[in-house]
């Protein structure tokens, strides 16, 4: 036989990802007459006026290179949690993400859009497209995950997040996804099967569906706050 007898059968999903058409992530300026360029220069890329009346910087934090480099003027984030969804796993290369909620207003990219990439996990492109991965163009740290109304940030990048007053600003909620879980991690916390407070609660020792559990569900619009006493991401992506 020939080698060509022996390679696997075509994955589909590869034609989904870029071609390098897109548009350049790396644009030049303060502005654009590219309208598939504007959300650039909208929140969370838009680059801060520094008056403590526009923006009071609470917290900084920066990539492993140090290239990509930001502020945040929320001292506490709507919501923090642990998601061990199977995808959060793959492209962190972690059992989890730990990641915590803001507006898209609450942050500053000190060199706006610049040194920035994104990847869009569903058609498995390097797009903007919403909801997304954001990561340093560089060192491929993984930054965030820009939803259509929020974006969650991964606070392990916040300088001072090791300290008493970091850990208490940024302490997780709940986890979500723990039905897809590789670890068990007993910490009390509630442990939710799939979407948190859109799914039911497993038993942290058992692991078992606990009778009664099930979320709130319920409406729409903003961060609905349900057992776990955190946002959903439903309304974040």
């Amino acid at each position: 036989m020939s080698d060509s007898d022996h390679k696997p059968p075509r994955d589909p999903s590869q034609d989904k990802r870029s071609d390098g058409t897109e548009p350049h992530q790396h644009q030049a300026g303060s502005s654009t007459h590219r309208p598939e360029d504007e959300w650039k220069f909208r929140p969370p890329y838009r680059i801060a006026e520094h008056s403590p009346s526009e923006f009071s910087v609470k917290w900084r934090g920066k990539c492993h290179c140090g290239a990509v480099r930001y502020e945040l003027s929320r001292a506490r984030p709507l919501a923090s949690k642990y998601c061990h969804c199977t995808t959060c796993q793959r492209l962190h290369g972690a059992p989890f993400q730990w990641a915590a909620i803001f507006h898209k207003t609450d942050i500053n990219f000190t060199q706006g859009h610049h040194d920035l990439g994104w990847y869009d996990a569903a058609a498995k492109s390097t797009t903007h497209h919403l909801p997304c991965k954001v990561q340093c163009a560089y060192c491929r740290t993984p930054v965030m995950d820009e939803g259509r109304n929020m974006i969650l940030l991964f606070p392990t990048l916040i300088e001072g997040i090791n300290t008493d007053e970091g850990r208490s600003a940024f302490k997780a909620g709940c986890h979500m996804f723990y039905g897809q879980r590789v670890v068990e991690v007993r910490d009390g916390l509630p442990k939710w099967k799939g979407m948190n407070d859109d799914s039911v609660l497993l038993d942290e020792e058992t692991g078992e569906e606990i009778e009664g559990g099930e979320g709130n569900g319920g409406g729409r619009g903003g961060i609905r706050r349900g057992r776990s006493g955190r946002g959903s991401e439903r309304e974040v992506f």
